[in-house]
């Protein structure tokens, strides 16, 4: 699938929608409220987005939708507040936490489901640096997004880790797990804060 190109100004909003969704969070203890028909169409289309926090070059916070549930602009806007105060991997975004903090924005492609009999199939179908992938096996599941490629490069690493995240063990599979590829259109405060480790 092609890039989803939305345009700088449409970037620009949902950059700006994000970081006053956290600020909302800080004095308010909700996630803002938004109007998606305030908003451009290509913002108020359901599609899923994942909403990245750095902070002093360290990741501060990931949260995001796998499936497209409720308009893109509604959807950042609860993950930023998500990722700000709800990420479980870390204490909830302080005020002085501000100073320093970037952004960054992946919105998802639909998911497509592949067809593989085995993981030597999969490992062979997979496109480092371009694929996001979502592992399903009964009640596991788990995701990287594309940027992970960064940091596991080789499919067969990436696929270990994505294993493990899901609660799995590395050497796992079934004839019932069920793999779906995906990618994302990036941006962010930075260029550098467009990578994270999903």
């Amino acid at each position: 699938m092609g890039p989803m190109a939305f345009t700088e100004q449409q970037r620009a909003t949902l950059l700006r929608i994000v970081h006053q969704s956290i600020e909302h969070g800080l004095h308010r203890g909700i996630p803002l409220q938004v109007d998606p028909d305030d908003y451009e169409s290509p913002l108020c289309k359901d599609r899923a987005s994942f909403v990245t926090l750095h902070r002093c070059e360290k990741l501060r916070g990931c949260v995001g939708s796998i499936e497209a549930r409720r308009p893109l602009i509604r959807d950042v806007t609860e993950n930023a507040y998500a990722a700000a105060f709800r990420d479980a991997r870390f204490q909830r975004l302080q005020k002085y936490e501000l100073e320093g903090l970037t952004v960054s924005i992946s919105v998802l492609s639909p998911p497509q489901m592949l067809q593989i009999d085995n993981e030597k199939q999969l490992l062979e179908r997979l496109r480092p640096g371009v694929d996001g992938v979502i592992l399903e096996d009964g009640s596991f599941r788990s995701t990287f997004l594309p940027s992970v490629w960064t940091s596991l490069p080789r499919p067969e690493d990436f696929l270990q880790h994505l294993k493990l995240k899901a609660g799995l063990p590395i050497d796992h599979w079934s004839c019932n797990m069920r793999i779906w590829i995906y990618t994302t259109e990036c941006f962010g405060d930075t260029d550098s804060r467009a990578t994270s480790t999903g």
